[in-house]
């Protein structure tokens, strides 16, 4: 049986279908596994084991109706059994459609619920988590769910270059919305605070877009952090925090890297649902419970309601706490 696996973006999402392709392969030990992903995601999901080919999307040379007809149609030739869309928008379905076999598709929330949401008129509740509906799409195949043993590769030997930083905390400022980012003085007084009592400094890391931050980040500490903002690849990510001692992180892609290397995480949620993921051992909820959240499903620019109580209600003090519950510092 040869397979192909569709999810397009984005580093999480990508991360989070590899329980359901681990549970496909020990399953089907001799089947051919595909996945298609856009290129500048790749790291999320290359060099993993249970893919035996990874397929590159570039948007420069494929997009369009057109060209994604022509790239569907080289697809073709590798004759596909099944195709299993897992990312379930426009340039996934025109692709899945173009390739001629039988294809499943991950179930996404109803349009309708996401416009009510969107105008403010219910709720955000999910109707399962993102990695039990991505094993949706398989159900005609007998996969066992087995909670979120989530798995991020890097290349054998990596996690050495960071042997510096062995059992040091390390934090992740960044997010893809506004709203969805813990606030600079809460990562800051939390550094400060474990400086102070445990004399550890805190690494921190993200893109090249999280550089401003995270140096307001070391000033509020008082200097006791070690800024690595834009100076690692995410490979080089992973194999850093399969060496911390925990991470504190957004709802955003570093949360599920530390998932994938087994790293101790807390993760700090407010305007999104933690309802859609399944937290396990490792995996720390930190969050507020104000009334009007869960109030987005990616997050915003700016809160709704203009006072943002879901992150400024949680204060570096709660969240050490927390950490001091769970881990020996």
């Amino acid at each position: 049986m040869k397979i192909l696996v569709i999810r397009l973006s984005s580093i999480g999402d990508i991360i989070l279908t590899t329980p359901v392709l681990k549970a496909f392969k020990e399953k089907y030990p001799e089947a051919t596994i595909d996945f298609l992903v856009l290129d500048k995601f790749k790291a999320a999901i290359e060099g993993l084991p249970y893919i035996d080919n990874l397929i590159l999307f570039n948007k420069k040379e494929n997009d369009g109706l057109k060209n994604m007809k022509i790239f569907a149609e080289k697809l073709r030739s590798n004759n596909y059994d099944y195709v299993f869309d897992l990312h379930s928008k426009l340039r996934s379905k025109v692709i899945s459609k173009h390739l001629g076999v039988k294809c499943y598709r991950y179930r996404k929330r109803s349009w309708w619920k996401t416009l009510l949401v969107k105008l403010r008129l219910i709720k955000y509740e999910v109707d399962d988590t993102i990695v039990k509906n991505y094993f949706g799409a398989f159900k005609n195949f007998g996969l066992e769910y087995k909670g979120e043993d989530l798995t991020f590769s890097f290349p054998s030997g990596m996690e050495e270059k960071f042997n510096e930083y062995v059992d040091l905390p390390v934090m992740a400022p960044g997010a893809s919305k506004n709203t969805k980012k813990w606030t600079p003085e809460g990562f800051g007084t939390l550094t400060k605070l474990i400086f102070e009592k445990y004399g550890k400094e805190t690494i921190l890391i993200g893109g090249n877009e999280d550089k401003e931050v995270c140096e307001k980040i070391d000033e509020i500490s008082g200097g006791h952090t070690i800024n690595l903002a834009g100076k690692l690849s995410l490979k080089e990510s992973g194999a850093l925090l399969s060496r911390a001692k925990f991470l504190v992180t957004n709802d955003s892609g570093p949360f599920h890297i530390a998932r994938g290397v087994k790293c101790k995480t807390f993760v700090i949620f407010g305007p999104t649902s933690p309802g859609m993921f399944d937290f396990g051992e490792n995996d720390t909820l930190i969050y507020s419970g104000e009334s009007c959240a869960p109030c987005s499903l990616h997050g915003d620019k700016v809160c709704p309601k203009h006072h943002f109580n879901c992150m400024n209600n949680i204060k570096g003090e709660m969240v050490l706490k927390e950490i001091e519950k769970k881990i020996k510092l």
